[in-house]
């Protein structure tokens, strides 16, 4: 533990740096909304006991979630440089070791992979939002709604085809630079994203089974709540804010001086809580009008919902703005996971942030044909965890991630002294400095490693649990 008081370092990001408060809070919060704020919050919220998981869920974001995001965005401002940079020379000027630099790289190398096999994802969305707007669903039955995703991700070239034009699109946003590329970006997605919300849900309130929506969501379960599903509340809590990876610390190294990270931090943690808690109740009135199974993951996103599109009254304008919101989400998100790496490149190796953009969008791209080929070619081929994407996905979602996460909130509560961290929380030493300090050395800490546990296992954790209970 370091408690001893380092000299203040102040540096000047090399990137540039967001011009308002509100761009760096669009920047994170479109970081953290992404696809599974739409897909599987929603499902496990109604699973898990609706409004009880809801408030278990709210406790974990705000005890586990948000210090781990003070802690990336406090780091990445402490270095002002890319993640890996970030942690080395911060790491050294607290008098720790030089190898934390291996948190940013691990960091980096999980947010190229998870834009490999997210940009597959996103592509199918883009591909529903003309498919839907050609009235491909309308009248369409179950079977022949699959067929349609059938066609499309077991068409390896279709597939490839909007994979690239995703991976062009994220690149030519990041090799922009901060203000020109991203914040530019987010400026305009993230409010349309916002009408988007709640346009689809006056679309919702009026299908006549929003109330049971809303019940299904929000009435308090607990008998529904098992150890699992708290487990599963505490994992979703840390994976939808976009932590572990170093998107944050990057987005934290480019945040002007004085911003204060705790309100702001609060901010996005509630506006991505909210988000999801909103593409919930747009959802399931479409699922419960059409009878139709409550499911998580693609099969509701590209098989059940359009489904539902092409049986109701305004279905074709309905489900196009459905696919639109959701590329908009996948894109914003998108460009957080290749930011840390470009930074780096172009910091690191001196090479231009375009031709970095450029070169590791490409490495991407390559990379993203491994999860392409998962539904068809490679489909048959599997090892471990089963194909190639679920491979990747295990390794990232249950090992890279996590351990990340874990690193990041030790290294601010541990190895940072008191000095520094509050120094840039500008908090001073009050009740809000303590109770974050206490949150990250012991508790974000303790709660990460279940999760590690947890996803790792199997299910070792939450089986125990129940046996206590029992």
């Amino acid at each position: 533990m370091n408690n001893q008081t380092t000299a203040t370092v102040k540096r000047q990001s090399l990137q540039g740096q967001w011009s308002t408060r509100l761009a760096f809070i669009l920047a994170v919060t479109g970081s953290a909304v992404g696809l599974g704020n739409i897909w599987k919050f929603p499902y496990i919220a109604g699973e898990n006991g609706g409004g009880a998981f809801v408030l278990i869920y709210l406790l974990c974001v705000f005890m586990v979630g948000l210090p781990i995001m003070m802690s990336e965005i406090l780091i990445g401002r402490r270095g002002r440089r890319n993640p890996v940079t970030t942690m080395r020379i911060v790491g050294e000027e607290e008098g720790g070791s030089r190898k934390w630099a291996l948190v940013g790289i691990m960091g980096i190398i999980a947010g190229v992979f998870i834009l490999s096999f997210y940009s597959v994802i996103a592509g199918w969305a883009m591909s529903y939002v003309f498919s839907t707007a050609g009235g491909s669903f309308v009248d369409a039955d179950a079977s022949q709604v699959k067929s349609i995703f059938d066609q499309l991700s077991g068409n390896w070239k279709l597939s490839a085809f909007w994979h690239t034009i995703f991976v062009v699109i994220t690149v030519a946003v990041v090799a922009q630079g901060v203000q020109r590329g991203l914040e530019r970006l987010v400026k305009i997605l993230m409010p349309a994203l916002l009408v988007l919300l709640l346009v689809l849900l006056v679309f919702s309130m009026n299908s006549g089974y929003f109330g049971q929506a809303v019940e299904f969501m929000f009435r308090p379960n607990f008998s529904a709540l098992t150890p699992s599903g708290v487990l599963v509340a505490l994992g979703h809590a840390f994976f939808t804010l976009s932590l572990g990876m170093g998107a944050v610390m990057a987005y934290g190294a480019y945040l002007p001086e004085g911003t204060s990270i705790a309100s702001t931090s609060v901010i996005v943690v509630l506006a991505d809580t909210g988000i999801a808690l909103l593409a919930g109740l747009i959802i399931f009135p479409v699922v419960f009008a059409n009878g139709l199974e409550s499911d998580a993951g693609p099969g509701l996103i590209f098989q059940t919902l359009p489904l539902a599109f092409g049986q109701m009254p305004g279905g074709v304008f309905f489900g196009t703005l459905f696919f639109v919101l959701l590329s908009f989400a996948a894109w914003t998100s998108s460009i957080g996971m290749i930011e840390p790496a470009v930074a780096w490149m172009s910091e690191s190796k001196g090479i231009k942030r375009g031709v970095a953009a450029g070169i590791l969008g490409a490495f991407t791209w390559v990379i993203g044909f491994g999860t392409v080929f998962s539904w068809n070619l490679w489909q048959d081929k599997t090892f471990f965890q089963g194909t190639f994407f679920d491979n990747i996905d295990y390794l990232i979602s249950n090992v890279a991630l996590p351990l990340g996460g874990l690193m990041i909130t030790i290294f601010a509560g541990w190895v940072m002294c008191r000095n520094s961290t509050s120094d840039e929380l500008n908090c001073g030493t009050g009740q809000m400095y303590k109770t974050w300090r206490f949150l990250a050395r012991y508790v974000a800490p303790v709660a990460v490693i279940l999760v590690l546990i947890e996803a790792s296992s199997g299910g070792m954790v939450s089986d125990f649990l129940s046996k206590i209970g029992d």
